[in-house]
């Protein structure tokens, strides 16, 4: 294995992030109950965010992509080693050799450091390197004295938002910087975290102005969380977000963020426009972020630079729009009952399990080849779509979902499907068997990926005859 090279601050502070905090992410994720969360307010917006409407977010790896983002209209940039990153090692290489780049410039920064979940293994820190630690060393040491802004991932207990604040405030001493002066925006992006997010905020709240809606994200947690339900839960085109059930999930964060004095970040456009005629997607796109900042979000991400001007004109038209009404008070009982009543199940078409089954193939063999997102039928696809692509699978599978066929999901009639797609010998194949076929939904596909090359996880083989 080639080692990973990193500035000399950068292994400095590394080094010393490991030596300080392994045995507290060695126990995490902790208990997911909160205790109760006295009276707060977060963090104020920093100065060079104030105003923003939209945020464009570049996978870290992607030099070309970044001259392009420097140069946008953006008004801020978003340097992502989560969900559209493959975690290779000349990618992480190239993130990290790209920090330089962006900190040299003059446009709001801010970066997505991989999730807490995720082990770094072009790198030996005495032990597994913690991919969150070893990318925050890197981006805290691009440009020390100006620090990026982050987007915190993937929080579930308060002991993840914790184990994020230890890291900041010892990387802010060892970097001579007072405490709080990195500042974060937390991304409520799992059913754990919705439920606590108002706990998670206040556990950073020193240096935390916002919470940010990842939606496919969520949905992939919400479908683990409901697990083996005798019902099939809905396929994603059924889990737009003018469903109740996602509306809930919106609303939710707003309300955190108006009691607490914090931003509420809308979720990403992630629209390939055709560029024969690209008015269609900027359209929705332009709608969807106005339902956004009807419900109280301010800003939002926009997937490519040609969704810019439509992720800005949907804010900009419900700030001109005075007939929007305020969000109303709900009990958290009344949430959860809500965040949970899904669509009704109904016999699943197989074109769309057919579809879902290729989604998580295409990112999977996508990300094997270095690449984190594609392409894929006019939208920008990238791991947490994949992700929850592979837990519907699995859920189908589990619960024998009824098909419009006639026939019902079993094991066979997966592999059935999926062989029609890519073979057996795929390393894409391989993965989703891996992730379907067992009894418990694992928690994320690159640990699994990196498990299985490492032969510590192995399909189950009475399931794929």
């Amino acid at each position: 294995m080639t080692a990973l090279l990193l500035s000399p601050l950068a292994q400095t502070l590394a080094a010393r992030l490991h030596d300080a905090l392994r045995v507290h992410w060695a126990a995490l994720p902790g208990e997911v109950a909160a205790t109760p969360v006295p009276d707060y307010v977060a963090a104020p917006v920093p100065d060079d965010l104030r105003g923003r409407r939209a945020e464009l977010i570049v996978e870290a790896s992607d030099l070309a992509a970044l001259q392009v983002a420097l140069t946008s209209d953006a008004d801020a940039l978003v340097l992502d080693f989560d969900d559209t990153f493959s975690p290779t090692r000349a990618n992480v290489q190239a993130a990290y050799d790209a920090l330089p780049l962006a900190a040299a410039s003059t446009k709001p920064l801010l970066a997505r450091p991989r999730a807490l979940y995720a082990v770094e293994e072009h790198l030996d820190m005495g032990g597994p390197a913690i991919a969150a630690l070893c990318d925050l060393a890197a981006i805290l040491a691009a440009r020390p004295q100006q620090p990026f802004h982050l987007y915190i991932p993937k929080l579930e207990t308060v002991a993840q938002a914790q184990f994020w604040n230890d890291a900041l405030l010892l990387a802010e001493q060892e970097l001579g910087l007072a405490p709080n002066t990195v500042r974060v925006c937390l991304q409520i992006e799992t059913f754990a975290g919705v439920l606590h997010a108002d706990a998670l905020l206040f556990a950073l709240h020193g240096r935390a102005y916002g919470l940010n809606a990842g939606r496919w994200d969520y949905v992939f947690s919400v479908v683990k969380s409901v697990g083996k339900t005798p019902e099939a839960v809905p396929p994603r085109a059924d889990l737009g977000m003018d469903v109740d059930a996602m509306r809930a999930y919106a609303e939710a964060l707003v309300r955190v963020c108006r009691r607490r004095n914090a931003s509420a970040i809308g979720g990403s456009a992630a629209v390939a426009p055709d560029p024969a005629n690209p008015r269609p997607a900027l359209d929705a796109v332009q709608l969807d972020k106005r339902r956004e900042a009807e419900q109280g979000f301010t800003a939002a991400w926009a997937g490519l630079p040609a969704l810019l001007p439509a992720v800005r004109a949907g804010f900009e038209d419900a700030a001109e729009d005075a007939s929007v009404a305020p969000l109303s008070g709900e009990s958290a009982q009344h949430t959860l009952a809500r965040l949970l009543n899904l669509p009704a199940a109904r016999p699943l078409p197989v074109a769309v399990l057919q579809d879902t089954i290729g989604l998580a193939l295409d990112v999977f063999g996508a990300w094997y080849a270095g690449r984190g997102v594609v392409v894929r039928g006019g939208r920008i696809e990238d791991t947490a779509t994949a992700e929850l692509a592979r837990a519907q699978v699995w859920q189908w599978v589990q619960c024998g979902a009824a098909l419009e066929d006639g026939g019902s999901l079993t094991a066979e009639r997966y592999v059935q499907e999926r062989r029609a797609q890519r073979p057996d010998s795929e390393p894409a194949a391989r993965l989703l068997d891996a992730l379907v076929l067992t009894e418990r939904c694992p928690e994320y596909f690159p640990r699994v990926a990196q498990l299985l090359a490492g032969g510590g996880a192995a399909v189950p083989e009475t399931r794929i005859r």
